[in-house]
């Protein structure tokens, strides 16, 4: 199949027409759930069927949720499934069984990114008519392909060979690290006995595969709201308490935290606000940030380190704040014996000229919570990047995929699974 057919370029467009983030992806979930009753699987588990409802992180607030619903409805998103997805759980698993043999997995991410797409004639969604419809949000990072590949293994699975069961993760929230959790604590993962992930991209051309990616950086999303006092600032300034002023010796001292002698430790204000008027001093501030470690002992240092010194910053200037974590990830490592049958397959695979066996991925993956899981219940876990020629970096407005690299990746987990219930390595 190394050549994507028609009707799974369709898929990949209409998804891309319509981006989701995170525990708003009601057309997305709902147009995966059409294609698995079309293909014909054994059991579909949608929303809270398929997460740990309790573990979600980042959800919005009611009025949007209730926003994105309504606009999936518009959109011709079937109604049954959509109210099994009321209030933001969204994501299904998907269960194939053909037999005895062991229970493979497969986890793909759904979700699409809060960012304006390109109108340039040169972005090729743009030109041939697929842009996103949904303004202020794009697939910018190829779930919208790894849905369709996850589509097409479970298609290609079925028409095999294959003898065992295979469970295909649909996940909601991976760019705010806020939906591996929640799956992973499902009730679906414990019997899993393999389980591959899955990218495109990572800065690997088309016909460039990696068969297992190490090197993900542990994370943690925070959220820190200042209150202070208001007062006037000319005159009365000695009667506030300056919630900006403390954000901003937060923010400061936030980048002082001593790195580690252990490894690459990561911390960033990415969003930071508050105040209202030049002549008031400001009751409210917050900052949005992150802190990430190579491992997860050291995202924790970080994190330790990042609360004392917003609390610190807030008792210095009189005010109050209240942290959130708002996405948090740990690390992880492929599996040897994963990733050498991947390496094994992807050699033979038409449209594959180079295999790398290792990669570090230098950022963070919430697929590490499902991987994890699995590798502590015994199990083997590999993250295995398919390449793809993409004229702008990820999460950058012209971001696109080569369309070709949607049937390479197929060939390749749909082998990778065959082969590993075939010789179900150790």
């Amino acid at each position: 199949m190394s050549t994507t057919d028609d009707h799974l370029i369709e898929l990949r467009r209409d998804l891309h027409r319509h981006p989701e983030p995170a525990w708003r992806e009601f057309y997305t979930t709902c147009r995966i759930v059409e294609e698995l009753e079309r293909i014909g699987v054994d059991d579909i588990y949608v929303g809270r069927e398929a997460i740990d409802p309790d573990e979600r992180m980042a959800v919005p607030d009611s009025s949007e949720l209730v926003e994105w619903f309504t606009q999936a409805r518009e959109a011709g998103a079937k109604q049954d499934v959509l109210d099994r997805l009321d209030g933001g759980y969204t994501g299904c698993v998907a269960v194939l069984r053909r037999g005895e043999g062991p229970t493979v997995g497969l986890r793909v991410d759904i979700d699409g990114l809060l960012r304006e797409e390109s109108r340039e004639e040169t972005h090729v969604p743009a030109s041939e008519g697929f842009r996103s419809e949904h303004e202020g949000a794009m697939h910018a990072c190829g779930h919208d392909g790894h849905t369709t590949i996850g589509l097409g293994v479970l298609e290609a699975i079925k028409e095999s060979d294959f003898s065992g069961t295979l469970k295909v993760f649909f996940q909601p929230g991976e760019e705010m690290i806020a939906g591996g959790k929640a799956m992973a604590e499902g009730r679906h993962l414990a019997d899993v006995d393999y389980l591959l992930a899955l990218h495109l991209g990572l800065d690997h051309p088309t016909g460039e595969v990696v068969a297992g990616i190490d090197g993900f950086l542990a994370v943690s999303h925070l959220h820190a709201e200042f209150s202070g006092e208001p007062a006037h600032a000319g005159a009365a300034p000695n009667e506030g308490e300056n919630a900006v002023q403390t954000m901003a010796t937060a923010i400061g001292n936030l980048y002082a935290i001593p790195r580690h002698q252990d490894g690459a430790t990561r911390v960033n204000a990415g969003q930071v606000g508050g105040g209202t008027a030049s002549n008031i001093v400001p009751e409210h501030a917050f900052i949005e940030g992150e802190v990430r470690g190579e491992t997860t002992e050291l995202m924790t240092y970080m994190r330790e380190r990042a609360d004392r010194v917003l609390r610190g910053a807030a008792e210095m200037h009189g005010c109050e704040v209240d942290i959130e974590t708002r996405g948090r990830a740990p690390s992880a490592r492929s599996d040897a014996e994963l990733a050498d049958v991947v390496s094994t397959i992807a050699s033979g695979v038409e449209g594959v000229d180079r295999v790398l066996e290792r990669d570090a991925l230098g950022g963070s993956e919430d697929a590490t919570y499902l991987m994890r899981e699995v590798q502590k219940n015994g199990g083997y876990a590999a993250y295995v990047g398919i390449g793809t020629d993409h004229p702008g970096g990820h999460h950058t407005a012209t971001f696109d995929i080569d369309e070709r690299s949607i049937g390479i990746g197929i060939d390749v987990i749909s082998g990778a699974i065959e082969e590993i219930a075939a010789t179900q390595p150790e």
